[in-house]
C-alpha cells in the first residue's frame, strides 16, 4: 500500500508555466525561488548579450538573464506582464526575464514526452520534455542547460564569491 502511494506521488509534476514569444514554457516548481515584477536591472560590462545585469533582491546581488536573447528570439519590450522568475541552481539565485507567468500547473508524468532527437541534435537543446495538454504544448526547460554555455559548460553568469 505504501509503495502504491509513493508511485502515485511520483506520477505528478508541478510546474511554473510562463510565456516567451507566444510559446508556453515550464520549469519544475522546486527550482523556482520566487516570481517578481520587473525592476531596474543594473548593467554589468563584458557579459554575454543575454545577461541583462544584476538586481538587488533583498540585499543579495542576483544576476538576471533575458531568456528571449538566450533563445535567439525577437526582442520584445517589457510590459506590465513581464516578470523575473528567480530560480535556484546549485544554491545560487539567477533571475530570468519572461514575457508573463501564466500559471502553476500540476500534470501527470504520462502527459510528458521526451523531446525528439531532431530537436536534441540542434546543439542548443534546452528542453527535457514536452507536456501535452488538451489545447497546447508546454516545453519543459532544463535549467542547468539554459543557464550554462553549450560549448564550454561554464556558467553563463559568474556569481559573486561568498564573503
Amino acid at each position: 500500500m505504501a509503495e502504491e502511494i509513493t508511485n502515485n506521488t511520483q506520477a505528478e509534476q508541478q510546474l511554473v508555466v510562463f510565456d516567451l514569444a507566444q510559446e508556453a514554457y515550464g520549469v519544475d516548481i522546486g527550482a523556482v525561488r520566487e516570481i517578481i515584477r520587473m525592476q531596474d536591472v543594473t548593467s554589468v560590462p563584458h557579459r554575454g548579450d543575454y545577461v541583462s545585469g544584476v538586481i538587488n533582491l533583498r540585499g543579495r546581488i542576483t544576476p538576471v538573464m533575458n531568456l528571449r536573447k538566450r533563445f535567439d528570439l525577437a526582442e520584445h519590450e517589457i510590459t506590465r506582464d513581464s516578470r523575473i522568475v528567480v530560480v535556484d541552481i546549485d544554491g545560487d539565485d539567477i533571475g530570468m526575464i519572461v514575457d508573463a507567468v501564466t500559471e502553476v500547473l500540476r500534470i501527470s508524468t504520462s502527459q510528458i514526452e521526451p523531446p525528439s532527437t531532431m530537436i536534441a541534435a540542434g546543439g542548443s537543446d534546452y528542453t527535457v520534455g514536452i507536456a501535452k495538454l488538451e489545447e497546447r504544448l508546454v516545453l519543459l526547460l532544463d535549467l542547468e542547460r539554459v543557464l550554462t554555455t553549450a560549448i564550454s559548460g561554464e556558467a553563463v553568469v559568474e556569481l559573486p564569491a561568498a564573503a
